[in-house]
């Protein structure tokens, strides 16, 4: 399957601003409050937007952009290191989405498991991954990885918290849509691949790291959505 409409969302406004620079826009809509531009990118059809922070907002975002055409989804933003190998500014790559805050373990479910669905851990597309992992490696040799991607709303600041997702859910980063996202696509059965540049490492110093990476891994993040288009 070609990806002839490719979607592509970033949660704050420095994570699309580069898009709105570089795309030719050529259409707008405005849904729930978000607008969705259209337009062409290396040649390629895009639909972009900013969904707002959140695993609500994601999901609802995500809808509606399947709603109006994408084939594939490509959400692109910055997170929270939870894997001791990661450091500000590098990437992971989804290899999956898990709702870390899904917590139904007094009913005897394991943490992040949606009772009474099929899945509750949405892998991302393998043709999706490859691309947005090369991008990754021809941008920032040596500092990308492909892993989990813990999504819950909450901005994770404690070394405990850190431990504990790593150690027990395996997650390499933290951040607040990504899983909202994959389980949306999942439901509608449109590829997806979540991109994450550290803008901390979510260990109690966010306060110090937070505000002065972000513009710094937005722009990484951008670098390597650039790069994928190119090559789809």
């Amino acid at each position: 399957m070609a990806f002839n409409k490719i979607g592509i969302i970033g949660a704050m406004v420095e994570e699309i601003e580069l898009l709105h620079q570089n795309v030719h826009v050529t259409n707008s809509v405005t849904k729930a409050g978000i607008t969705y531009y259209e337009g062409q990118f290396h040649g390629k059809t895009v639909v972009f937007c900013k969904s707002g922070v959140g695993k609500v907002n994601a999901a609802v975002c995500t809808q509606i952009l399947i709603d109006l055409g994408v084939d594939s989804v490509l959400f692109t933003g910055v997170a929270g290191a939870l894997d001791p190998r990661l450091n500000i500014g590098d990437i992971v790559v989804s290899s999956s989405c898990v709702q870390h805050d899904m917590d139904v373990t007094p009913l005897g479910f394991a943490k992040g498991v949606i009772p009474y669905q099929e899945r509750s851990e949405f892998t991302a597309d393998e043709r999706l991954v490859k691309l947005a992992s090369e991008a990754s490696e021809r941008l920032f040799e040596g500092r990308s990885l492909i892993g989990k991607v813990l999504s819950g709303d909450q901005f994770i600041a404690s070394r405990d918290t850190v431990r504990e997702l790593y150690e027990n859910m395996q997650g390499a980063c933290a951040e607040m849509e990504g899983a909202s996202v994959a389980h949306v696509c999942d439901l509608n059965e449109v590829p997806f691949v979540v991109i994450r540049s550290m803008s901390d490492k979510a260990d109690g110093s966010a306060h110090v790291n937070y505000a002065e990476f972000t513009v710094t891994a937005a722009n990484n993040s951008y670098a390597i959505i650039d790069d994928m288009i190119q090559h789809i």
